[in-house]
């Protein structure tokens, strides 16, 4: 064989060579941008999760806030409306004792009787429990109990319709007063 011939055979493998190396790397170069745009993909695609999920818990939070003006508000004309009731009571007491001809204790009783029958809108039946929708068989039963203590007032009224279920249970609570 003579040299020309070696070193052209060496050449043309080292071409082959070279060319398989750089197909490969090519090849491998192709991959990895695939493999680059998926990645790519997956967090934008978590960009947009994420973003639904800060919208979610915003709103979430926007509701929270929202009941908790709103448990607040009906707390703080709850407690005004029993600030009135309870001046409202005194004034009657204190009329009442002013009033040569009125018993002060039978005043409080009176005004509690009326505001507990203006308080639920409801009459009372022969047994002292309170009724609503006394027309035919349909009636439902109103109960409502208030106790107070060193721990606070607490006010009860619970519905039940014809059939004894509890359509309505609602509880009031008052912190005690510091005086």
């Amino acid at each position: 064989m003579d040299t020309g011939v070696v070193i052209a055979i060496v050449v043309g493998a080292l071409i082959v060579l070279a060319l398989l190396w750089f197909l490969g790397r090519a090849g491998r170069e192709r991959k990895l941008d695939k493999r680059r745009g998926e990645a790519h993909e997956i967090r934008r695609e978590a960009e947009v999760g994420r973003a639904q999920a800060d919208k979610t818990r915003a709103e979430a939070d926007a509701q929270a806030a929202e009941a908790r003006r709103q448990d607040a508000l009906a707390r703080e004309r709850s407690a005004t409306a029993d600030e009135q009731h309870r001046a409202a009571r005194e004034r009657h007491i204190e009329a009442a004792e002013k009033d040569p001809d009125a018993d002060p204790d039978e005043a409080a009783a009176e005004f509690d009787q009326r505001h507990a029958e203006t308080a639920g809108a409801t009459e009372t039946d022969t047994t002292g429990t309170n009724t609503t929708g006394t027309t035919g068989d349909d009636r439902s039963v109103e109960h409502y109990e208030r106790t107070a203590d060193s721990d606070g007032e607490q006010e009860r009224r619970f519905e039940r319709d014809s059939e004894g279920d509890v359509v309505r249970d609602e509880t009031y609570e008052q912190p005690p007063r510091n005086s």
